[in-house]
């Protein structure tokens, strides 16, 4: 009996002596192999710190470059959103290696490079592992899966986002738009200076939430609004871990945080369930509805029967429908909130855009037909895209050991690819790439830069973002209705301070001056 306690007891130490060993290779050799395997291709960064790799130093560096608020005619946010990237640029060149945690990351500079990388169908650069918080906000939908899955999943979920179908759901756009802005006429109705201050951020995150609620689950919208809630306390607790070093298991102990991320996971997901098992029993001769709910479950129905090829689970359906919800109300508050904000302080192009809008829509409300005719609304937020994008940086990882350019990646590497810092590339965009100049898109899209892709709003290549069509008209229909009905200017009490909280935003929200144009 104590032979087999002993056996038992040192197949024990040896299991945790080897695991020590795997973790103090990972944590200590790795870094130092990969580190020299760069250095001899000329890759310099900063040093590796245990565990930690360069988290601290970038903690450190956006915490400091935030204490003060941006001049409100500059429009570069870099040095508050991306001190660290500026930094070793310029210590290091535009192309060197960086530490988050124990994995390896190389940020490219060269559009070239970042086309090869996004452009790939062979699937050599797939979507880095996602981190837990965002996984609990977003699930393994379309934007964090990879290989069949994803090929899988963007079948189901393409149909929803042809044309045809975007024109049919530009009326519940327009009518959520319409409620907002008959609040506001009600409010300025009661204000002797027929002039009210509005908070536009907070506005436009409620309205796209309305939006897509009535667009994805129609006639569920209450209960999908309810998601959005959940998401946006879920969007919280996502940004405020992702600076800390994940420790292993971390995710599992009963920590306040995770308590109140599992209960927002739970409450997210039986919403969810909820809506989808009522479209299920409501469906009348295998129609499911028009809204983008409808359209994913018809896609994975035939004639009443599972598609195989098409057949996704309920917590796959789940995933896309937070997908749906987080980027569909997200993304298009935010370039909606930028855009106003420029058209504040370009009252100019204010003037303009309002021009072509009565000239196209009169003060009808505006239909998709309508919208297509926007030249300069297009212009202006596409321009809106390149200053104020929504997302400053994306990442890629290697699959395995390949050569990028002159790079020979190691498998696993991760690659940075900094949206913000082309955007305002004077190499590729002009002398004056750190202005709002609209115009540079008066011949398209392709001829706005030297280089045609360099517009990296919705990425490019075969994961470029399948809701870029829904985003645009929205955002479209939205600021002409707007500019029918009011002129506006930037409040004095607006504060200039861009933040990035998973996506670009005003930290104190947009302050805008509102004006009927009809008082």
């Amino acid at each position: 009996m104590e032979g087999f306690l002993v056996l038992v007891l040192s197949s024990i130490a040896v299991i945790i002596i080897s695991q020590l060993f795997k973790v103090l290779l990972n944590l200590l050799w790795r870094p130092y192999a990969i580190t020299k395997w760069y250095r001899k291709q000329g890759i310099q960064g900063p040093k590796y710190q245990f565990m930690k790799g360069s988290i601290e130093e970038i903690r450190n560096l956006k915490s400091g470059a935030q204490k003060e608020p941006m001049d409100i005619n500059s429009h570069d946010f870099t040095p508050r959103t991306l001190p660290h990237y500026l930094k070793w640029i310029s210590h290091y060149g535009r192309t060197f290696l960086f530490w988050f945690g124990s994995v390896p990351r190389i940020c490219i500079t060269e559009m070239e490079l970042v086309k090869q990388v996004l452009s790939n169908k062979s699937g050599f650069y797939p979507k880095t592992d996602a981190h837990p918080a965002m996984l609990a906000l977003l699930g393994k939908g379309l934007v964090l899966i990879d290989g069949p899955d994803w090929a899988r999943h963007r079948r189901v979920v393409n149909p929803a986002f042809t044309i045809d179908k975007l024109k049919m759901m530009t009326r519940k756009m327009t009518g959520c738009a319409k409620s907002m802005i008959e609040g506001w006429e009600n409010q300025v109705a009661q204000e002797e200076s027929k002039q009210i201050e509005i908070e536009l951020n907070k506005q436009f995150l409620e309205l796209t939430a309305d939006v897509i609620s009535h667009t994805a689950f129609g006639s569920s919208y209450m209960k999908g609004k309810e998601v959005f809630f959940a998401q946006k306390e879920l969007q919280t607790i996502a940004f405020s871990s992702f600076l800390k070093v994940q420790i292993p298991g971390f995710q599992y102990l009963l920590t306040p945080n995770n308590r109140k991320k599992w209960c927002l996971e739970k409450k997210v997901k039986t919403t969810l369930m909820q809506i989808i098992h009522e479209r299920m029993k409501s469906r009348k001769d295998g129609d499911y509805g028009k809204d983008l709910l409808g359209l994913m479950l018809e896609t994975c129905m035939v004639g009443g029967k599972e598609n195989d090829n098409n057949r996704m689970t309920m917590d796959e359906i789940i995933d896309e429908c937070k997908t749906f919800f987080f980027g569909g109300h997200e993304t298009t508050s935010h370039l909606l909130t930028w855009t106003m904000f420029l058209l504040s302080t370009n009252e100019d192009w204010q003037e303009k855009l309002r021009e072509e809008v009565l000239r196209e829509c009169g003060m009808e409300v505006p239909n998709a037909d309508m919208l297509s005719k926007l030249k300069l609304v297009n212009m202006v937020l596409l321009e809106a895209l390149r200053i104020y994008g929504p997302v400053t940086i994306i990442f890629r990882k290697a699959s395995q050991d390949m050569e990028l350019g002159t790079i020979k990646l190691l498998k696993g590497t991760t690659i940075a690819i900094p949206i913000a810092i082309f955007h305002r590339d004077k190499e590729i965009w002009g002398p004056d790439a750190d202005k709002f100049n609209p115009l540079r898109f008066e011949n398209g899209l392709s001829k706005a830069a030297k280089h045609p892709n360099a517009l990296l709003s919705f990425s490019l290549g075969p994961r470029s973002c399948i809701g870029q069509n829904f985003a645009m008209l929205e955002a479209k229909a939205v600021i002409a209705m707007i500019l029918q009905r009011f002129s506006f200017s930037i409040s004095p009490n607006y504060v200039h301070d861009p933040i990035d909280i998973i996506t670009l935003q005003p930290k104190s929200g947009l302050q805008v001056i509102m004006r009927p144009m009809q008082a």
